[in-house]
């Protein structure tokens, strides 16, 4: 096939399709990876079923898949042979195959890499300009002519234009000077308004809480990040199976665009369990219900209970029985009404603490990854330790704000979060009071593909203000030790040390910093081998690394992807302390450490 001196090119785009057969052999100077993945006959090479018919139609449809690969990558004059057994598989009948075919051989010239000569594409927004891979002499690749002109259009459409189209496109190749020519125009159309959302497909869930949900702007300047971030929110629910939002194919009266919603819902219920295990702390089992559309209007309501400590050499077992429930859409679509309750029992070494609680609050996503919340809480609690007995009612204020730019947050790669808190709190008998302050962020970042390795880091630090050590609720205080802070030390084994009245006394302490330090290094798809060192700091003062101790603990890990998150084992040992290297500890849970 050759290609004239002024050729009108129509560009067309293919996807990528593979290798080849029996002996098929590519002879091309250039773009020969380029070629090989868009040839069929390449890809038959490893089909031991392949009859010769089958290399003949591959053989034909080649000219044209070749073809496009050479315009994908700028080469505009080329020529291409496809011979089988020296005869051109374009002069063969499709259905006049040989009994055999002993060689095929694919010959491509693919001659001079064009360049962009004289490109326009107009009218675009006052502020709109082309990419730069799509200026004059950059290399003349067809797919940057697609992307420049989506980006023409992406500009209109920002500007509220959602009917922007191409109205004409001619594209020139001049061969003499390895120049391609291209000139679109655009149709910008008038500039629209969100019309009715109009919702198909929900069967329990309320139209008009769909509606409250999605906060599509009805009356205002069509957007389409608007118009994805009402489809984020519905999906954001949890309630659905399926969402998708579409826009009308007609405008609508007086310059109005209807939005056409097909959803499909999730089944209302869902429990689950998990496990995990540590050879010091012991055995945690726990469950969940849920369900996803408690009143009609994608409310969550979800009840959590877990044992933890079955076993464990770490205090007695702990118990919990919690309730979250959530109503979306609550005051504007992007503030979420949840209330919080908690009964628990926690049998720790220094304390044992009965403790009820509740919360009523609101959680807004300022951005897609940004979210605030604020609540008013109530606790109630029982606590003995060796300070002494003592009852309390506290009066909260819990605050929190998550910044969340992981790739994936079970089993991340790449990306940060970070997440801070302060919750304020009154005792309602006049007798303590102050604030916790915490904060978490972790940071990953990943290099290699054939075997990758991530390195992760995670640092904590918390601070309690105005209360003392004999005065704050012990849950309140800090400890270091276990899986979530230092793995390898025993389960908050490092608190404060103190003297009471003459005897020994163990708390937590008011302050603490720490940092997770790992290397994973993926060995097959789904089996990856951690190395991991942590280290942790509890101080007798607010102010964290003042004035206190630390420890230290390291270890290897082995996870297995199991497709809802890895399997993890760790196996840490004590780094610091008089029993360093001495003992090891085990950890088994789902989900990366951090």
């Amino acid at each position: 096939m050759n290609l004239g001196k002024a050729t009108l090119v129509t560009i067309m785009i293919i996807g990528p399709l593979g290798l080849s057969a029996q002996d098929v052999r590519l002879r091309s100077p250039e773009a020969r990876d380029v070629l090989n993945e868009a040839s069929l006959l390449r890809q038959l090479r490893s089909n031991d079923e392949a009859i010769p018919q089958d290399f003949v139609a591959a053989a034909r449809a080649d000219y044209r898949r070749l073809l496009t690969a050479l315009y994908a990558e700028g080469y505009y004059s080329g020529t291409i042979s496809i011979t089988i057994d020296g005869v051109e598989a374009a002069n063969m009948a499709p259905l006049a195959s040989p009994s055999s075919i002993d060689e095929v051989v694919i010959d491509v010239k693919p001659g001079p890499q064009f360049r962009f000569g004289n490109v326009a594409i107009a009218p675009l927004p006052p502020a709109a300009t082309l990419p730069v891979d799509a200026g004059p002499r950059q290399p003349a690749r067809s797919g940057e002519i697609g992307d420049a002109v989506r980006s023409g259009l992406s500009s209109w459409r920002e500007l509220g234009y959602a009917k922007a189209r191409v109205s004409s496109q001619r594209v020139v190749a001049r061969h003499e000077d390895a120049r391609l020519d291209v000139d679109v125009g655009l149709i910008p159309g008038p500039r629209l308004r969100f019309g009715d959302l109009l919702i198909t497909g929900n069967e329990d869930v309320s139209t008009d809480r769909i509606r409250e949900i999605a906060g599509l702007p009805s009356g205002e300047t069509y957007s389409p990040t608007d118009l994805a971030a009402a489809e984020s929110r519905l999906r954001r629910t949890g309630t659905f199976d399926s969402v998708a939002l579409s826009e009308a194919d007609n405008i609508g009266p007086n310059d109005t665009l209807d939005i056409n919603a097909q959803f499909s819902e999730s089944k209302p219920r869902r429990f689950g369990f998990g496990l995990e295990l540590s050879s010091v702390e012991g055995l945690t089992v726990s469950s969940f219900w849920l369900h996803r559309n408690l009143l009609g209007g994608a409310e969550r309501l979800r009840v959590d209970a877990e044992v933890a400590g079955i076993d464990g050499e770490t205090g007695g077992t702990d118990y919990a029985l919690r309730g979250n429930f959530t109503r979306p859409a609550t005051f504007g679509a992007d503030t979420d009404l949840f209330l919080r309750g908690e009964i628990s029992r926690e049998d720790e070494p220094d304390y044992l603490l009965d403790k009820v609680s509740t919360e009523i609050g609101l959680s807004r996503r300022i951005t897609s990854d940004l979210t605030v919340q604020a609540a008013v809480g109530l606790l109630a609690a029982h606590e003995e330790s060796d300070v002494g007995t003592r009852e309390y009612v506290l009066l909260t204020l819990p605050l929190d704000a998550t910044l969340e730019r992981r790739d994936e947050p079970t089993d991340a790669t790449e990306g940060y979060y970070l997440d801070g808190s302060v919750t304020p709190f009154v005792s309602l008998r006049g007798d303590v009071d102050g604030a916790q302050f915490f904060g978490d962020a972790r940071g990953y970042y990943t290099i290699g593909e054939t075997l990758p390795l991530t390195f992760a880091v995670r640092g904590q630090v918390g601070s309690l203000l105005a209360a003392g050590l004999d005065e704050a609720p012990a849950d309140f205080l800090f400890y270091s030790g276990g899986g979530g802070t230092v793995r390898g030390q025993p389960y908050k084994s490092l608190g404060i040390d103190r003297i009471e009245d003459g005897e020994n006394v163990t708390t937590g302490g008011t302050s603490f910093a720490g940092a997770q330090l790992e290397a994973r290094i993926g060995i097959r798809d789904n089996i990856g081998l951690v190395a991991f060192y942590d280290i942790g700091h509890i101080g007798e003062t607010a102010v964290p690394l003042e004035d206190g101790d630390w420890h230290a603990g390291a270890g290897i890990g082995l996870r297995y992807d199991t497709g809802i998150g890895p399997i993890r084992l760790d196996l840490g040992t004590p780094a610091s302390g008089d029993d360093a290297w001495e003992e090891v500890q085990i950890y088994i849970g789902i989900g990366q450490a951090f």
